[in-house]
């Protein structure tokens, strides 16, 4: 079963209610298994910016199947590869803080990513509240 528009939601309101807690505005991008956006939710205040690039951190690791810090690492380590993905692919690829895939069971359902943090780990620390929402 694909992810709900209202699981979708619920994972959005969880970062939300997290950065609120410590004082953070952000973007929050839930995009399905294949990368195309399903929900955005920008909070006041959060940078215009936020919004592209929550859904291009999304789609990336939901494109990958890795989280944001395993992508990173394969960055580190495929500096070439990631140098020329930008002409093999329609999607901007973006390993950032803040991302992580959504699975039940086995199965990838999509990813989350939050964008617009101030302070080192306030993205993490948002899109660890929203997995915890999660119901799989």
């Amino acid at each position: 079963m694909p992810l709900t528009l209202h699981e979708a939601q619920a994972v959005i309101t969880g970062a939300h209610e997290r950065a609120a807690e410590i004082a953070a505005s952000v973007t929050v991008a839930v995009v399905d298994e294949g990368g195309h956006l399903q929900a955005l939710g920008r909070m006041n205040g959060a940078p215009p910016l936020s919004a592209q690039i929550a859904e291009a951190k999304a789609a990336s690791v939901a494109l990958f199947r890795r989280d944001g810090a395993a992508l990173r690492k394969m960055k580190e380590t495929s500096p070439a590869f990631f140098a020329q993905l930008d002409r093999a692919v329609c999607v901007p690829i973006l390993a950032g803080a803040g991302s992580v895939l959504i699975v039940r069971g086995d199965t990838v359902l999509g990813a989350l990513a939050v964008s617009g943090g101030t302070v080192p780990g306030q993205d993490d620390e948002c899109a660890e509240a929203a997995l915890a929402v999660f119901a799989p």
